[in-house]
């Protein structure tokens, strides 16, 4: 036989199509059953049935939860908390930024600003109850970010990346911590906007399904049509679909056995489904909320007082932000990692600033300082992490002659409670507050103290996604240790 007659012959006995196939094949299943593996075994050290129970950190934390006070639309952190002399004395004035803007002239800010505390921190007038705290706040006012657009600012505070779908902060905290409570969620969010991403700012990506945040509310809808709708346009009882009005709960739990072996029955069968492990998590999550969710919805457990504290009463502009604040409270108190408030009144304040910014703030100071004061008498702010943040902050030119345009080069947060050292302001913007100058803190370096604040090295706390360890802080970040207490 020929030699080039005998190599064909050779590899096509010993190397043929169908044998070659044949092996990949067996490889992808070894990559399968390893990854299968993999997850079983995580699912093995968990003694709670949806895989979040409480997890070891890196090091001691210094705060066991957090509660975001979301400002949707960018507070003007000039008119707020940045006191700037020079921007009042040069009020009418250009600079270069500002002729880039057709000719805007500088704009004073139409408030007064006092210090306050034995810290001297700086409280325009907008903010009677939270100033009476300023020796418990830690104000950053160096951050900045990438981009001056709501949708992409928006989602990079709450996921780090405006370009691709990630896990959000709430969803990495969880997925860190795990649950203090089975019977309830560990990441909820009250009144999340529908806009700016949407639920991507709530989203557990390739986290596991159970990590996304539960919603509750909605403040995009109005009350009348969110009852011709079926959802709720406000937290608070009662919570839809809670309770099911046909089945006991003896009757539900051999419904949702059925509904678990079919679903289990298909895993076993794709080998790899999330979308129907997060089911099962959830059907079993929601069965278990109906003992425990409906009390802790229920404010007219707590007494008159403290609803008069958070301004929650009929006809008071408190009203809605109070019930919030104060169920984040009865959240935290019972075991859920994480919940963030979003603001019923959008920050956006291009038009009419001085009578728009003072509406936000009112709806807004009282629940806030509420909330803070109930915290530390009820011994939870040492080790809770209390957020309030918006997206950017406003430029100190005028758009328009009566509002203000949006800025990401420089503007204010501030935190409290959870290991960071109140009565502190750290880093400054310029002195028209337009770029951060000093100290310069980025979302990706914020996001980082945060998971250090709950004990965790950003660096480690990572998740393997199309083979590359993912983490909230991507390949960025440093830890701004000199906030901490």
């Amino acid at each position: 036989m020929p030699l080039h007659q005998y190599k064909r012959f050779l590899y096509s006995n010993l190397y043929s199509r169908r044998a070659a196939l044949r092996s990949l094949a067996s490889g992808f299943g070894y990559l399968a059953f390893a990854g299968l593996a993999q997850a079983q075994a995580a699912r093995d050290t968990s003694s709670t049935t949806d895989g979040l129970a409480p997890k070891p950190t890196h090091f001691p934390a210094r705060a066991k939860r957090v509660i975001f006070l979301c400002m949707n639309g960018g507070p003007s952190h000039v008119d707020l908390f940045d006191y700037k002399p020079k921007l009042q004395d040069r009020s009418g004035q250009q600079t270069a930024d500002s002729v880039l803007k057709g000719n805007a002239g500088l704009m004073a800010s139409p408030f007064q600003f006092a210090q306050h505390g034995e810290s001297g921190q700086w409280f325009s007038e907008l903010m009677p109850h939270l100033s009476q705290l300023a020796d418990d706040l830690c104000f950053i006012k160096s951050m900045n970010t990438d981009l001056p657009n709501h949708a992409q600012a928006f989602l990079q505070m709450h996921t780090g990346s405006f370009q691709f779908t990630r896990p959000s902060l709430g969803a990495w905290s969880l997925y860190g911590l795990g649950t203090e409570n089975e019977n309830l969620p560990g990441f909820v969010t009250l009144n999340p906007p529908s806009d700016n991403g949407g639920a991507q700012n709530y989203g557990s990506g390739f986290l596991p399904a159970i990590c996304q945040a539960t919603k509750i509310g909605t403040n995009q809808i109005p009350g009348f049509y969110a009852a011709l709708l079926g959802v709720d346009s406000e937290p608070g009882p009662p919570l839809r679909n809670i309770q099911n009005p046909v089945l006991t709960n003896a009757k539900q739990r051999r419904q949702l056995d059925l509904i678990r072996d079919l679903n289990q029955h298909k895993l076993q069968r794709d080998e790899y489904h999330p979308e129907i492990e997060g089911a099962i998590e959830s059907f079993e999550l929601a069965f278990r909320m109906q003992d425990e969710i409906p009390q802790l919805m229920d404010l007219s457990s707590e007494s008159q007082a403290t609803q008069d504290m958070y301004g929650i009463g009929s006809g008071l502009p408190t009203d809605l932000f109070g019930r919030q604040c104060l169920l984040a409270r009865k959240m935290t108190e019972a075991g859920v990692r994480f919940v963030e408030i979003t603001a019923p009144a959008k920050w956006d304040h291009h038009f009419l600033l001085e009578s728009a910014l003072r509406e936000s703030c009112s709806q807004t100071d009282q629940p806030m300082a509420a909330l803070l004061n109930d915290l530390k008498q009820r011994g939870l702010l040492d080790d809770t992490l209390v957020i309030w943040a918006g997206e950017f902050g406003r430029t100190p030119y005028a758009q328009s002659g009566t509002g203000r345009d949006h800025n990401n080069k420089g503007y204010t947060i501030w935190m409290a409670g959870g290991g960071v050292r109140g009565g502190l302001s750290y880093g400054q913007t310029d002195e028209l507050g337009y770029q951060a100058v000093e100290n310069p803190v980025h979302i990706h370096d914020w996001h980082a103290t945060i998971l250090h604040l709950l004990g965790f090295d950003h660096t480690k706390l990572t998740f393997n996604y199309a083979g590359r360890d993912f983490r909230l802080t991507d390949v960025y970040g440093q830890v701004v240790n000199d906030i901490f207490a």
